[in-house]
């Protein structure tokens, strides 16, 4: 099953949780507008490169859209419209008065000089400026897109508004309206969760033995704040190399020689393996955190994690859950768990709007409480609605809080 399938039949089951009829189902299912963009960018050498852009918005039937921007050379229609629709349930479960959106072009960066990814950030801006505005669809970072491409995004579009908008796009370096905490908040939020679960799923996160597969900003953020809060983190692992160390991973060693040398192989302590074996590590709590679909049929019965916190979009096909289901580990699911990052970005956004920054004991203190209050409301569904596992639970509430709205405005 794709990637866009799995989002469809993670929404179909909520919905049939819900005995929601028909034509509601096709209103969650279809998104609300979808825009297809090509544009044209002047290359270094003179030469000119058209390319294809897009940006989806799945709902705004509780707020404006919301939800990244990436450049990939995978990104298609229907990708993005699976990523829109996962945005807008994200936003449901934390209680953010946001649809969701998702937007892309498809390029290949690593392929572009720095005036040309600026460039074709400019360019994709003006495609679709119709189409955003800090009231009708904001956009925020994903894959391969980063601060730098917001300034550029924001700038081009306040040229084109003749005024500032620094509540459009959020993500922004924070000389531009940008907030503190942004950078470590989808790591951040993940662990409050984690830590409000082990509480109820009886593990000491004191004790526990963490293994974290993705070492970029998401996962090296995670594996810092998890250890610095008392966890032993035992493997780590980038794209090329994994490490095992019963004894406990040096953190900030590994984030010392990664940023040396850009990758881990030089780390010097404990047992190397290729990234796809830390799955079988001995842990207690495994955190995904690079790609989609690395917890498969084929691996997932090898898990000996108790808890799988899922920090990357996607981490685990539907097959995979039900072999780790009947394991009988317990998977926090991405919607929830990496919500920090959204969650973040609406306080961006508020911020923007107010012209009144937050310091980030006030960011941190305010993400802990949406992301606390998240989990709870989740739990208690599940316990109440006899729910086998927390990702149904969470689609289920929150389709459930989006189509109350729909019924409230009369869409459905």
């Amino acid at each position: 099953m794709s990637f866009n399938g799995t989002a469809a039949y993670q929404l179909k089951r909520a919905i049939k949780l819900l005995n929601l009829n028909d034509e509601t189902a096709k209103a969650l299912l279809e998104p609300r507008r979808s825009l297809e963009v090509t544009f044209s960018v002047r290359m270094d050498d003179g030469s000119v490169r058209v390319f294809k852009g897009y940006r989806v918005q799945h709902t705004d039937v509780m707020g404006p859209a919301k939800g990244g921007i990436r450049f990939h050379p995978n990104v298609d229609l229907s990708e993005v419209k699976a990523l829109a629709t996962l945005m807008s349930i994200k936003c449901s479960v934390i209680g953010l008065p946001y649809g969701g959106g998702k937007g892309g072009v498809t390029v290949n960066t690593k392929e572009l000089s720095e005036g040309e990814l600026e460039r074709l950030s400019r360019g994709y801006v003006r495609a679709i400026a119709q189409f955003v505005s800090s009231d009708k669809d904001i956009p925020a970072p994903d894959m391969y897109t980063n601060a730098q491409i917001m300034a550029w995004m924001v700038d081009e579009f306040s040229t084109l508004k003749q005024c500032n908008d620094f509540g459009f796009i959020t993500g922004k370096p924070l000389s531009i309206g940008g907030s503190v905490g942004r950078n470590a908040a989808t790591a951040r939020g993940g662990f409050f969760v984690t830590r409000a679960a082990c509480e109820k799923e009886g593990i000491s996160l004191q004790k526990a033995r963490i293994a974290v597969h993705g070492f970029g900003n998401v996962g090296g953020n995670a594996a810092r704040i998890f250890a610095a809060e008392g966890s032993k983190v035992v493997a780590i692992a980038d794209s090329k190399t994994a490490i095992y160390d019963a004894q406990g991973i040096d953190v900030e060693l590994a984030h010392e020689i990664k940023a040396k040398t850009g990758t881990l192989e030089d780390y010097p302590k404990g047992q190397k393996m290729a990234p796809e074996e830390l799955f079988q590590c001995d842990c207690d709590i495994l955190i995904p955190a690079s790609l989609e679909e690395v917890l498969t049929k084929d691996n997932a019965h090898l898990v000996k994690a108790k808890l799988i916190a899922e920090l990357a979009n996607g981490p685990t096909t539907p097959e995979a859950d039900k072999i780790l289901a009947e394991k009988g580990v317990t998977i926090l699911p991405d919607i929830l768990t990496n919500a920090g990052g959204v969650t973040v970005s609406y306080f961006e956004w508020i911020q923007n709007r107010m012209g009144y920054y937050w310091t980030a004991e006030e960011v941190e203190e305010k993400l802990e409480k949406l992301m606390y209050k998240a989990y709870e409301d989740i739990y208690k569904f599940k316990q109440e609605n006899n729910c086998p596992d927390y990702r149904l639970a969470a689609f289920a509430i929150a389709t459930e809080r989006i189509v109350q709205a729909m019924r409230a405005r009369g869409w459905i």
